[in-house]
C-alpha cells in the first residue's frame, strides 16, 4: 500500500491531474533554470499530514540518469544573486553557531553555496548528480564536489555541523531517506537548512496554474505540517523558520517569459540588464532551521 513520503501515513487521496507525463521528461525539463511553469505530474495528498507529491513519482534511478546529464549556464550566469540569496542563510549560521565548521550542501549544483562558505570560514562539501556541474565546480571555484545521489552516497557519519538543503527536498522522490540521511551525517545537536516551496502561500494561489514553482522538476510540495511531521520523524526538530528571498538579476527575469524574449536576447539590453539586481520577497518558500535531536 502507498504511503505518505514525509509521515508514511497510508490516508492517501488523490489531489490534482497532472499537466505532464514521465514520457515527455527529458534533462532540460529539471534542470533549475527551467521554465515551464504550470507543468506538473499527477499529485496526491496525505489526509494527515498535508503533505502534496507526484503519484505515481518517476523512479530515482531513472531521475539520477537524467540529472547527471543536466547542463544549465544560466544559472551560472547568476552566481551573484544566488550568492546573495545564499549569504542570508550563512549569516544566521554565524550568528547562532559557536564557530565556523564542516558544512554539507546537497545539491550543490556549481558550488556557488560551498564557494561563499568557504570564503567566509567554512569547510565545505558537498554532493551535487549533474557531470558539468561537479566538473564547472572544480573549474571555476576550485572545489571538489562528489558526484552521484545523496540518499545512497557513502558519507562519513556524525561528521558535520551543518548540512544545507536549498531547492532540493522537492525533486527527490525520498524525502524521508534524504532528511534522515543528513541526520546520519550531521554530529549531535548539528543544523539542517532546508527551503523549499509553499504551495499554499498567497503567491502561489494568486499564480494558480502558472506558479513558478509547478514544474516537471518538482515532486514533493510541503506545508508546514508535512514538513514538521518529515523532521520530526528523521529526528529532527525545528527552532526557526522565514520566508525565503530571491535576488536574480532582470535579465534573468526577463528571460523567463517567451513574450519577452526579444530583451533577453538582444545583447545590448542583455548587457544591460545583467547589471540590474531585483530582490524578490514573494514568501513563496520555507526557510526552515532544524536541529538534530536524535539518532534514528
Amino acid at each position: 500500500m502507498l504511503a505518505c513520503p514525509a509521515c508514511s501515513s497510508p490516508a492517501i487521496r488523490p489531489y490534482k491531474k497532472g499537466t505532464f507525463s514521465a514520457a515527455r521528461l527529458n534533462p532540460d525539463q529539471i534542470k533549475i533554470t527551467d521554465s515551464q511553469y504550470g507543468e506538473f505530474w499527477d499529485l496526491s495528498i496525505c489526509r494527515d499530514c498535508g503533505h502534496i507529491f507526484a503519484n505515481p513519482s518517476p523512479e530515482p534511478d531513472y531521475l539520477l540518469s537524467l540529472y547527471r546529464l543536466i547542463e544549465d549556464p544560466l544559472y551560472e550566469e547568476e552566481a551573484a544573486g544566488r550568492s546573495k540569496n545564499f549569504l542570508g542563510i550563512l549569516s544566521f549560521l554565524e550568528k547562532i553557531l559557536p564557530k565556523k565548521g564542516l558544512l554539507f550542501d546537497v545539491g550543490a549544483a556549481t558550488g556557488i553555496l560551498l564557494d561563499l562558505a568557504r570564503r567566509r570560514g567554512w569547510q565545505p562539501d558537498g554532493i551535487e548528480p549533474s557531470s558539468w556541474a561537479v566538473k564547472t565546480a572544480a573549474e571555476k571555484y576550485h572545489l571538489h564536489l562528489d558526484e552521484g545521489y545523496f540518499e545512497t552516497a557513502p558519507l562519513e557519519e556524525n561528521h558535520y555541523s551543518v548540512v544545507t538543503m536549498i531547492d532540493f527536498i522537492e525533486h527527490t522522490p525520498m524525502p524521508y531517506e534524504a532528511v534522515k540521511k543528513a541526520g546520519q551525517i550531521l554530529r549531535p545537536s548539528g543544523l539542517l537548512v532546508l527551503v523549499t516551496p509553499d504551495i499554499h502561500s498567497p503567491a502561489a494561489k494568486i499564480a494558480g496554474p502558472k506558479w513558478w514553482h509547478l514544474r516537471p522538476a518538482h515532486l514533493s510540495f510541503f506545508s508546514r505540517s508535512s514538513l514538521a511531521a518529515l523532521l520530526g520523524r528523521a529526528g529532527f526538530s525545528i527552532f526557526h523558520e522565514r520566508r525565503y528571498t530571491w535576488t536574480f538579476s532582470a535579465h534573468y527575469l526577463v528571460s523567463r517569459k517567451p513574450s519577452l524574449r526579444f530583451f533577453s536576447e538582444n545583447p545590448f539590453l542583455a548587457s544591460f540588464l545583467k547589471r540590474i539586481p531585483l530582490k524578490l520577497a514573494l514568501g513563496d518558500s520555507f526557510e526552515i532551521y532544524a536541529r538534530k535531536v536524535k539518532r534514528v
